[in-house]
């Protein structure tokens, strides 16, 4: 058996008011896929960053043994000198910098001071063909998709002769053939006795990859698992296991079951969409969505599936206050009547809400507390005369935070100390609280536990009790499968199907997503129509 590279011994981190490791133990033998798995909150991400020196030492109880001598990280550079590298799930790579530039940003190949470019772009092109990436090391960072980059990233860290590589939630914004790759990458990394720390909430892609795992919950290594003795061995584990040790008990029902709306405006159209058509902000020539017709009842909550490129979050901020693109043409429509959302701040006032994915740019205000992100949607209904009542705030954040079960000591703590999953939890309270008629929620689970999931899960599904139209825009098909009554799939900007959720299956589902080009006349066949992939198309 392989010794171990990393051993981490009792290792204790306490923050103002909350104590985020207590006594936490991990090893990670030589040429080993080690997973990390926990609720959010639960210590992942701080325990990574006391290993790589983010956390200096002194700062916290515990102590690191790498390759068998005792560490004292003060800093970053002091954990790379050793070869351990962590790659962030915000990715720390510069736009307007080359692929060349960015694999060797702090770590050039100079000499006497001067960079030597020629032994740069011959290491650069030798990294990417390691990582197996088949682009220029000129081309801009700008010009790549997000699973390239995160090769880039794979690329800048083996530039640093890594011996263990921190991977924190690596596939979180990648589509299915981007993580295969990357998760094939991890395995060929491990073939080659790099050591790897995996930090994922995708428990199939544990058992797929990984060797072991630790369960870490509120702050505690729970327990480690050996996943499989040999690579390719089948994986040991289930996810039910897995989700019993990270959440402390049983999620039976992990989808709720729905409860239906029954109030007086039951099975009427709240909101409609009809012809909504949108060109790119900057290449006008082009359409992202094109002619997109669709409606949403209230108490239903309708998903919205589709490929990365589709024009699924395009349509729904372009809805939503006209806030992407180039608007063309098309009506939104409120009870029947036509009504204008050429701003946010029209949109919100007839009653729209949108969640957005990118909730540290768009959703939160990062530097403020808790009570006042909110109440930011909801501003007008809690003040007066221009002041806000700052005891109505706290008791509405106070309110929230009992209900959505956000994990903090206090509503005035920062929202940018707050895990993923619980930041997502104040987007939600933000526009609940808002009392919208109509909820567009683009990838509320993205990047959080199952645990905080299936409590998202079920405010959905009082907001559709409560009468809400609730529209669900997800790359996970079982999730829509889970929790929608409807499924509209999106393909080139176009909407290719509509199907109810009995008839619906990941397959058909996949195959209205596929469609080429509805435009191409090579795709006229409209196929059988006994097919249920094929009927409900609108």
């Amino acid at each position: 058996m392989a010794p171990h590279v990393l051993e981490m011994r009792g290792i204790t981190k306490t923050f103002p008011g909350v104590r985020a490791l207590d006594g936490v133990d991990i090893s990670v033998r030589t040429g080993e896929v080690h997973a990390i798995c926990g609720e959010n909150g639960a210590g992942k991400s701080t325990l990574m960053k006391v290993l790589s020196g983010v956390h200096p030492h002194g700062t916290y109880g515990g102590e690191i043994r790498f390759e068998g001598e005792p560490c004292e990280f003060r800093d970053i550079r002091a954990s790379e000198r050793r070869g351990i590298v962590i790659i962030h799930q915000e990715l720390a790579l510069v736009p307007q910098l080359s692929i060349a530039e960015n694999i060797f940003l702090g770590n050039e190949r100079a000499t006497r001071g001067v960079i030597s470019w020629s032994s740069t772009l011959v290491e650069t092109e030798r990294l990417l063909r390691r990582v197996g990436l088949d682009e220029r090391p000129g081309t801009r960072i700008s010009e790549l998709g997000v699973g390239k980059q995160q090769l880039v990233e794979i690329a800048k860290a083996l530039a640093k002769r890594v011996k263990l590589l921190i991977l924190d939630e690596p596939t979180a914004a990648l589509n299915d053939e981007d993580s295969r790759k990357l998760l094939e990458l991890i395995g060929e990394l491990r073939d080659q006795g790099i050591s790897c720390i995996l930090i994922s909430h995708k428990l199939n892609e544990i058992r797929q990859v990984a060797d072991t795992v630790t369960v870490i919950r509120d702050g505690r290594s729970i327990e480690t698992l050996t996943v499989r003795e040999s690579p390719g061995e089948p994986s040991r584990i289930t996810d039910e296991q897995l989700i019993e040790r990270m959440v402390g008990r049983e999620l039976d029902r992990f989808y709720p079951d729905r409860t239906p709306y029954t109030g007086d405006r039951a099975g009427q159209v709240a909101l409609t969409v009809r012809d909504w058509t949108v060109r790119h902000p900057v290449d006008t020539g082009r359409t992202v969505v094109d002619s997109v017709s669709f409606e949403v009842r209230h108490g239903e909550i309708l998903g919205l599936a589709g490929l990365m490129g589709a024009g699924r979050t395009e349509l729904a901020m372009s809805v939503f206050g006209r806030s992407w693109g180039r608007y063309e043409r098309g009506t939104v429509e409120l009870h029947g009547r036509e009504i204008s959302t050429r701003t946010v701040a029209e949109a919100v006032r007839h009653g729209i809400a949108y969640v957005t994915e990118d909730r540290k740019t768009y959703g939160l205000n990062l530097i403020d507390t808790i009570s006042r992100n909110i109440s930011l949607a909801a501003l007008p209904r809690m003040a007066s005369r221009g002041l806000v009542d700052a005891h109505s705030e706290r008791q509405v954040a106070e309110r929230f935070r009992a209900s959505m079960n956000i994990k903090a000591p206090t509503v005035f703590e920062q929202v940018g100390r707050l895990s993923g999953g619980n930041q997502q939890k104040v987007v939600l309270s933000q526009w609940i609280n808002a009392e919208p008629q109509v909820l567009i929620l683009d990838e509320p689970t993205r990047g959080i536990d199952v645990g905080a999931k299936s409590e998202i899960y079920t405010v959905i599904d009082q907001l559709a009790a409560r009468g809400k139209a609730v529209v669900v825009i997800s790359s996970e098909l079982s999730e829509l499968l889970g929790i929608c009554d409807r499924i509209a799939t999106m393909a080139f900007g176009r909407l290719t199907g509509v199907l109810d959720r009995d008839e619906a299956t990941q397959e058909g589902l996949m195959r209205l997503m596929t469609r080429t080009n509805p435009a191409d006349p090579a795709d006229a066949d409209p196929g059988d129509p006994a097919d249920p992939a094929v009927r409900g198309e609108g």
